[in-house]
């Protein structure tokens, strides 16, 4: 990329000068990073614009989600193109420190959680492997939203993510795509063919920002980050209203258009938020299909489109994408002449679908009244859909009312997006073992009857380079001066490691390593929270989305009971603990942020009692993303992962704590049970109860949480504490965690499952005093993590779903 420092040095200070004409003394930092932003991303067009011709040619993924949490790109780029220590250099000599620069750049708001992440580092795996795969979301404007903690409760404020300008993305106007929504739909026979136009609608423009996707040392492939943003069409701006002063009207109509690409996932409790949610999912979808249409006839023009699906495979990332089923159907039949069963069978091949949750609430759903006037043109293909498949599931189920009624798109007034994902995708997979078996086995069992062709389940992995490789650097060293280099590009190589589990220096080495990472984090925490840490405590974590099922409220009781232990007896408490949490609770999750207002009122408590401050601490981390991830996972001892078994499809974070050298504490949920087979049993942490149990329970009954309540003393006077006097001023302000537990009979089984879970916590704390099994436990989690790593995940897609080609690690040649 550059030949030299002098040679960066050059090319950095002529790219201030291009841009605002600036001298490197009348730069700001916001110019210094724009800057190396935008000579980065020159060097990588110029290596797309190389390699488009051979990579044209290849299959190409599309992966549509609603989130793509991609976090800070700079120093990540850095990294992959080996060129982080020249640039540092570089910087220097100019009196410019890198990490200032690194600071400059914001998180995109592009995400919530783990569903995010989840494509983010598939994104990075696809351009790391060779294959042409491209992301489809939308460019909020605000994201999600950005939390404060105010005396104790969290409060949104809009994530103006987009302030100063993302000098990551190009915009492409000249490839935007009109998305038409409402109006009606007439029918006219033309030379002996039903035909439908639709009239009368709306019109919205769609205009893609292309963000880069590179990954380590792979400048073969470049592939792309399409975020569409909504526009309002210039044509339709009543300029004689504008120039009679109703200027109201006109940025009525502006604002409306504008704000579907504004926030993720706005509240759906009104037919406004309602109609909102289903305008943004139809709109990234539209315009993505539009354009990939487009894009196919231009670099296959001798090909008909009876081709596509050998040419373009497109995956759903859960629900939120499922109108690419009805859309493409629409595309080929209304704009390209198809005939339905052509159509179907292209749309079927191409598309897949995977599933992230068995919870009932996130199965998505809409009002068939909102999708009819919102979508009808779409609304009609989903009922010629069902019809079709109704009929032919009589014919083949003729006397199974039952599954003809679970498995009908149309139900109960509503349209069912998953029926809907499932009959109309080529293949359906879980993203963990057990839940994968869930799905088959009890949510969609007859489906699994039907299709049990389509089912396949691929776990979960992450992007190892990013949160281990970057983010942890001295154990990155210390991992490479021991084994060598090439586990940067395949994580299996991280099993040599189990070679030194029984070498003292190297474990003093990586107990130092995690010492230096916990600094690193207390200093951040003193920073931004004005809160002393100590480092020598054990760091246990518990940082993810606020859910009841995630079951924060759980930690919460533990940590509560270590204060009433510590109360009566100080000397109970061996060594000192700091606890910590973080992440959002969505804005109308009442319960959800009750937790949060608890686990900050126990930490003020705590804090304020001289008897226990100095062995128990609780800190919140406000606005958890990736870049308090990439501090947190590498400075934490213990991996809360505590999950009602069978609610967590599979996690991300567990793997990304693994991989860090934290010990995991968890249930038998998600890939928890695949970290359980990697590690071994004796180097994980499990209580509760298992998936079977929690189901059995579910269907037959028998759980009385009242029985738990009363059996233990510790659970009742636990439980008392959240309605008396314990918290002061408080009044009734946890009543709704009580009645969850005692009242509404503990859905989540906090309390059936909370004498093993401090009986496991009791060992842990225990072996913590014993430094030198902790870090061997530590290295072997470390050695073992490299099957979650997100190119494992992507060659079994590439292999199993999209049916494409890819580098082998190994060999780094084609598949």
């Amino acid at each position: 990329m550059f030949a030299d420092k002098e040679s960066f040095k050059q090319a950095y200070l002529m790219k201030l000068l291009e841009g605002e004409g600036l001298t490197l003394n009348e730069a700001t930092l916001w110019d210094k990073f724009s800057a190396l932003v935008i000579l980065l991303k020159e060097k990588i067009s110029m290596y797309r614009a190389v390699n488009r011709n051979s990579q044209s040619l290849d299959k190409q993924v599309y992966y549509f989600s609603m989130e793509f949490l991609i976090g800070r790109l700079l120093l990540n780029y850095l990294i992959n193109f080996k060129i982080e220590d020249l640039v540092r250099e570089g910087l220097a000599d100019l009196s410019i420190d890198l990490d200032d620069l690194l600071e400059q750049e914001a998180d995109p708001g592009l995400g919530n959680g783990g569903l995010g992440r989840l494509a983010a580092c598939f994104l990075d795996s696809m351009a790391f492997l060779g294959i042409g795969g491209h992301g489809n979301g939308i460019r909020y404007k605000y994201g999600l939203f950005e939390q404060k903690i105010v005396s104790g409760n969290q409060v949104e404020v809009a994530d103006n993510w987009l302030m100063n300008g993302y000098p990551w993305e190009t915009c492409k106007p000249e490839e935007a795509i009109v998305v038409k929504l409402k109006g009606n739909v007439r029918t006219d026979i033309i030379d002996g063919r039903l035909t439908f136009f639709h009239e009368n609608y709306e019109s919205v423009l769609a205009v893609p920002y292309d963000v880069p996707i590179m990954s380590y040392d792979n400048t073969l492939c470049i592939n792309t980050l399409r975020l569409w943003s909504a526009k309002p069409i210039c044509g339709e701006l009543d300029l004689a209203c504008f120039n009679r002063g109703e200027f109201n009207l006109t940025s009525s109509y502006e604002s409306e258009v504008e704000t579907i690409s504004y926030i993720l996932y706005p509240d759906e409790s009104s037919r406004a938020g309602r109609e909102l949610r289903l305008k943004q999912e139809y709109f990234f979808v539209a315009a993505g299909l539009g354009s990939i249409v487009r894009n196919y006839k231009k670099r296959h023009s001798s090909i008909s489109l009876q081709g596509f699906s050998r040419w373009v495979a497109v995956h759903i990332n859960d629900t939120h994408p499922v109108l690419c089923i009805p859309e493409l159907m629409r595309i080929l039949i209304d704009e390209e002449g198809l005939g339905w069963n052509e159509a179907w069978n292209i749309t079927v091949n191409t598309i897949s679908f995977t599933n992230h949750t068995i919870m009932p609430e996130a199965m998505e759903k809409w009002p068939i009244d909102l999708v009819k006037s919102l979508l009808p043109r779409i609304y009609l293909i989903i009922e010629e859909i069902d019809r079709r498949f109704k009929e032919d599931l009589k014919r083949r189920f003729m006397d199974d009312e039952e599954a003809i009624s679970n498995t009908q798109i149309f139900k109960d007034g509503y349209v069912r997006m998953a029926n809907l994902a499932i009959i109309g995708s080529s293949s359906v997979n879980g993203v963990a073992k057990l839940h994968t078996d869930i799905i088959k086995n009890e949510v969609f069992k007859d489906f699994y009857r039907i299709f049990g062709y389509k089912f396949n389940n691929k776990t979960n992995g992450v992007n190892y380079r990013r949160f281990l490789l970057a983010a942890n650097p001295k154990l990155s060293h210390l991992i490479t001066d021991a084994i060598g280099p090439n586990w940067k590009e395949d994580a299996g190589e991280l099993k040599k490691l189990h070679g030194l589990k029984d070498n003292p220096s190297f474990l003093e080495q990586l107990a130092k390593v995690k010492y230096e990472n916990k600094c690193r984090l207390v200093e951040r925490i003193k920073k931004t929270q004005g809160l002393v840490l100590d480092p020598m405590s054990i760091f246990d974590v518990q940082v993810k989305r606020i859910h009841a099922y995630k079951r924060q409220l759980l930690n919460v009781l533990k940590i509560m009971h270590l204060y009433n232990k510590a109360i009566n007896d100080p000397e109970s408490l061996t060594g000192s603990h700091t606890f910590i949490f973080g992440g959002k609770a969505a804005p109308g999750y009442h319960y959800a942020k009750t937790v949060i207002k608890l686990i900050n009122a126990l930490s003020r408590k705590i804090e304020q009692d001289p008897k226990v401050n100095k062995k128990l601490k609780i800190v919140f981390i406000e606005n958890f993303n990736v870049s308090q991830g990439e501090l947190i996972y590498p400075a934490a001892d213990i991996s809360e992962q505590i999950s009602t078994a069978s609610k967590e499809a599979s996690g991300t974070g567990n793997m990304k704590f693994m991989m860090n050298g934290a010990l995991t504490l968890g249930t038998l949920d998600g890939a928890n049970v695949e970290i359980k087979e990697a590690v071994g049993e004796e180097n994980i942490f499990i209580f509760g109860l298992n998936a079977e149990q929690v189901l059995n329970y579910t269907r037959n009954g028998g759980y009385k949480s009242w029985d738990e309540y009363h059996a233990n003393s510790i659970i009742s006077t636990c439980v008392d504490q959240l309605r008396g006097g314990f918290f002061e001023n408080m009044g009734e302000e946890f009543r709704v965690l009580y009645d969850s537990l005692l009242i509404y009979n503990d859905e989540f089984f906090v309390l059936k499952d909370f004498p093993s879970y401090i009986d496991t916590h009791k060992k842990l704390q225990a072996l913590y005093l014993d430094q030198k099994s902790w870090n061997r436990i530590s290295l072997v989690n470390i050695a073992e993590s490299g099957i979650f790593s997100s190119d494992r995940s992507i060659r079994e897609y590439a292999d199993g779903i999209w049916k494409i080609k890819y580098r082998n690690v190994n060999n780094l040649t084609s598949h």
